[in-house]
């Protein structure tokens, strides 16, 4: 076998697992211009390019995100697609096990794709790509906090009215100004009484930290998506770090990009100072395509950019494992297989 050599081949070498990142922000450029060319092309060919052109201030990514719901996906075979060539893209970088998510209530209300179809069509694709590729690819019903918390409880009835072993849980993304967590209280509440997963978006767009407090306490969430913002109340901070819970970070999240000054947007960055209050992180792509990142890039920009160890990546690995929904005999067995696996790597590994 030959000599690891480079962070990147070291990285992209290790095995992985993936807990946040959405369906829609997985599209290639090449895929949404043909679902572009399809729908008659109702965006400009310039506005695509700029979706998939990452600057120095990026932009965000919702405009992208709905206008897959409002203008181009309107087929199972559609959601079967993106899937599939989510995982294929995922796989090449050994991921191994990915949890993503997906916004039913787009999907059905501005698509116009029954709920039981559209998660047949992504279900099959999970199963397709775990034949054709070994990748286990589960999915996460995500709440669109930016409609109503009617339209929440509606989302998880449906889930649990067409219960599917790959459908494992439920998040909630979009924006989160002025869409604080509590707002969706109650389909949180349905879905744990499910028997789903939970976890959310909180602390993102430099939301307060009790945003943070209301996911996990009221919510009673798993795990946290991005959670930023709880570094400014290092009690809480140590408060979550006992209680082991994983925060899944993102280190492209274009808020900090945005906001911070080019100079200090490393040092300042929240994820640079998580783990130093006992927090346990671990790095996903969030929206790959769009903010132009891999899973391998994603964790070299740990190093890289945040200055962490490559001793400290085993720990986020582990994270990754911890947090992630599958069966604790699996989470043993993966423990001590990708442990040794890192390991084996490690020793090779010369910066």
């Amino acid at each position: 076998m030959p000599a690891t050599t480079t962070l990147d081949d070291f990285l992209r070498a290790i095995p992985k697992v993936e807990l946040h990142c959405h369906l829609f922000g997985t599209v290639r450029q090449a895929t949404f211009e043909a679902l572009n060319a399809r729908a008659g092309s109702p965006l400009a060919a310039e506005e695509i390019t700029g979706f998939y052109t990452r600057g120095e201030k990026p932009v965000g990514v919702l405009r992208v995100l709905r206008a897959l719901d409002a203008e181009l996906v309107r087929t199972p075979d559609d959601l079967h697609q993106l899937t599939y060539e989510y995982l294929q893209d995922a796989a090449s970088h050994n991921v191994r096990h990915a949890e993503f998510f997906w916004n039913p209530t787009g999907t059905v209300h501005e698509s116009g794709i029954a709920y039981a179809a559209a998660q047949d069509a992504i279900v099959r694709a999970i199963r397709d790509a775990q034949k054709d590729l070994g990748i286990a690819g589960r999915l996460i019903a995500a709440i669109d906090r930016e409609a109503s918390p009617e339209a929440a409880v509606e989302m998880v009835d449906w889930v649990l009215a067409h219960r599917a072993d790959e459908v494992i849980g439920i998040g909630i993304d979009y924006r989160e100004v002025d869409r604080p967590p509590e707002m969706f209280a109650e389909a949180y509440r349905r879905a744990r009484e499910g028997g789903l997963k939970t976890t959310a978006h909180a602390g993102e767009f430099g939301m307060p930290w009790t945003n943070v407090r209301t996911a996990v306490d009221m919510l009673q969430v798993d795990r946290v998506d991005h959670g930023y913002t709880v570094i400014d109340q290092p009690e809480f901070a140590r408060e979550c770090a006992q209680r082991g819970l994983i925060f899944t970070v993102v280190p492209t999240n274009s808020y900090y990009l945005r906001t911070l000054p080019p100079e200090r947007w490393a040092l300042d960055h929240p994820i640079r100072k998580m783990p130093g209050l006992g927090l346990r992180i671990h790095p996903n792509t969030d929206d790959p395509t769009l903010h132009k990142v891999t899973p391998t890039q994603a964790w070299a920009m740990m190093v890289r950019d945040f200055g962490f160890g490559i001793d400290d990546l085993r720990g986020f690995m582990l994270n990754g494992l911890d947090g992630a929904w599958i069966d604790e005999s699996q989470r043993r067995d993966w423990r001590a297989q990708w442990s040794a696996e890192f390991d084996a790597l490690r020793a090779r590994f010369a910066l």
